[in-house]
Formats: structure tokens, sequence, C-alpha cells
């Protein structure tokens, strides 16, 4: 791992440390900390720093930089560690209206330089663009995971089915693509008691309601906060809160097919609650 860091960062490596899995902390003979991740797949990490810098390119929201990568390892900044606040989560929610509102080119884009091959975590996410919201999340932001949780045995057809007629009663969601850093779960939020710091981009065009849905299931340190100071800067349209089960079948479906059966349920529960509404 050294010699990537030093060759990307222009900086010989004097130590390291395992933060997590494939990820490490490496320090610089200048004194500075970077993190080294190693990618899951080919073009992972190309496709992460494509990401991060879309977000960043915002100036919206923190991001930690990118050093550079090659097809294995990503370098980036180390993240400033705190307690969340308060303070930092209102910075979050006006940050958050800012980088959605920074627009995308289409539901679906994929970052400036970033692949249409990419991930959510470990699993597969197509970047295609489309027009038109309900079309486009249904094909490719849910039935793909359906698909897949079929072929592992997870759903039957009866299951398959469900979510079927959910993508039939989609609405049209008429709003223009934003700027979603597409898997915003508690984990890729960390805070230094300042700010919140975003990582882990799943970066894409889409909804805006799907990256708040994503708050609301995995849960999020002072949400109300949040949510309040993002509607200061860019109000929700009437009756988002309704729809938040509608966006959480796209995170709960990556969920089934990364992990199995714990997740299966409340996928389906979702779609039920669609399919009645």
């Amino acid at each position: 791992m050294s010699e990537p860091v030093a060759r990307l960062t222009g900086h010989a490596v004097t130590g390291t440390r395992r933060l997590s899995g494939d990820v490490r902390e490496a320090v610089l003979d200048d004194g500075r900390v970077v993190v080294a991740k190693r990618g899951h797949a080919p073009g992972a990490a190309a496709a992460e720093a494509a990401g991060l810098r879309w977000l960043a390119a915002a100036e919206a929201v923190p991001v930690p930089a990118v050093h550079g990568h090659d097809e294995d390892w990503l370098v980036l900044d180390r993240v400033p560690t705190g307690q969340p606040s308060a303070t930092a989560a209102e910075r979050l929610g006006r940050g958050l209206a800012r980088l959605h509102a920074s627009g995308a080119p289409a539901f679906g884009a994929a970052p400036p330089g970033g692949p249409s091959r990419a991930w959510i975590g470990l699993a597969p996410m197509a970047n295609v663009a489309g027009d038109d919201w309900a079309s486009w999340y249904a094909e490719h932001r849910v039935l793909p995971y359906v698909r897949q949780a079929v072929d592992a045995g997870t759903f039957g057809p009866s299951e398959a089915a469900v979510f079927e007629r959910a993508c039939e009663r989609f609405p049209p969601l008429a709003e223009p693509p934003s700027r979603l850093h597409g898997d915003l779960w508690n984990g890729n939020v960390l805070w230094d008691g300042r700010e919140a710091w975003l990582i882990d981009p799943a970066a894409h065009g889409g909804h805006r309601e799907t990256d708040l849905a994503m708050l609301h299931l995995f849960g999020c340190p002072h949400l109300d906060r949040v949510l309040a100071a993002y509607q200061e800067v860019t109000p929700l349209a009437d009756g988002w809160v309704s729809r938040i089960g509608l966006h959480q079948l796209f995170p709960l479906l990556v969920h089934t097919v990364l992990f199995g059966q714990s997740y299966a349920a409340q996928a389906l529960a979702a779609a039920r609650s669609v399919s009645s509404g």
C-alpha cells in the first residue's frame, strides 16, 4: 500500500495503520495523514474519485479531497473526527439543499469522468440517463435489484410481483434532476464537531428526496435539525413525508441483495405501502 500512496501523493510514507477492511491510514513525510482505500472491483476507485470531485465542485458540503487514484487504490484526505452537534446538523441540512440544487444533466447521470457501471457499496449500480423520474427509478433503481434477489432465491415470483405493481404506481415527481450523494446512510456522514462530512458516495443524478429518505431509514443525529435547515434553503414538495417509503425501496433492495433475508421484509413492506398508497 505504501508504494501507490507515495506515487499518488508524491510523498514518502512514514507509517501506516489499518482502519477497516481495505481502508488504511498513511502518514506522509511532510506530516500529513491521508486515507488509502483499495477498490473492490475494477473501476471502483475511479468511480468514487469522480463522485467525490463532483460533490466537491458544488461547494456545498465538505467531502475529503482526492489526492489521486489508480486501478486499485484511491487516496484521500483524512476527515477530522469529532461529535455530532445541532449546529453541524443545521450546516449539513443547508449544505445538502445546495448540493441537490447544483443539479445533474439527467436522472441517472454519472459524475463527469465517472463510469456508467458504478457501485453502491459492493452492489453494482447502473448510471443510465433518463428523462422521466418514475420510469428511470423503476428500471434502474428498483427492478434490477429485485431480479438479483430473485436469482439469489431471496424473493420468489409472488414477491417480485409486489415490486412490479409498486413500479406501476410511481408518481411522476416533476422536479429537475438533483446531484445526489446516492448512499447517504449515517455511516457515510462523519462529524468533526463543527461540520458533517460526506464520504463513500454513489453519486448520480436523481430525486433529492432519495438522499433524505436514506437518512430517515438508517438514522442520523439531529435529523430534525438537518431537515428544518434544508427546508429553509429549498422547501420540499407537498407530501414528501408520504413518499419516504417510495424512495427507501432503492436502499432496502440494495441491502437485500448484499445481506439477504434480513432486509427482504422491509423492502416488501415498503413496496406494499407504495402499491396501496
